[in-house]
């Protein structure tokens, strides 16, 4: 079973992906800071990662850069409600595949994320 991790600091969003995800036959985990998204991805090796751009204490490309020094292979679709198109290159730069502006189209995220891991 491949496994998602969901790194957002809205809970709502968390639990839409989640639901999303786990319909589609996917192990999905949440975190809504980068220190608990490191726990999760120690203790379960996601295959790809759903990662907010704007996290309190450490932003999405800091958790970005440690999660591809750690694990290049890592998955990593980022998401963001501001557009900035600086941080959107930036993120690219460092491995991210695919960026998501919010609102977003959760059939869109699904059917990117099933192209990634399948």
């Amino acid at each position: 079973m491949k496994t998602i991790l969901v790194v957002d600091d809205q809970p709502g969003i968390r639990l839409l992906l989640k639901e999303v995800f786990s319909k589609e036959g996917y192990q999905v985990i949440t975190a809504g800071s980068g220190v608990e998204a490191f726990e999760k991805v120690k203790e379960n090796s996601p295959n790809l990662v759903l990662l907010d751009m704007k996290i309190p204490g450490m932003d999405g490309i800091e958790i970005l850069k440690r999660l591809k020094k750690s694990n290049p292979s890592i998955h990593v679709v980022m998401m963001t409600a501001y557009g900035e198109l600086d941080l959107i290159r930036e993120s690219m730069n460092w491995g991210a595949e695919l960026y998501f502006t919010k609102p977003f189209d959760v059939f869109e995220v699904r059917d990117a994320v099933k192209r990634l891991v399948e």
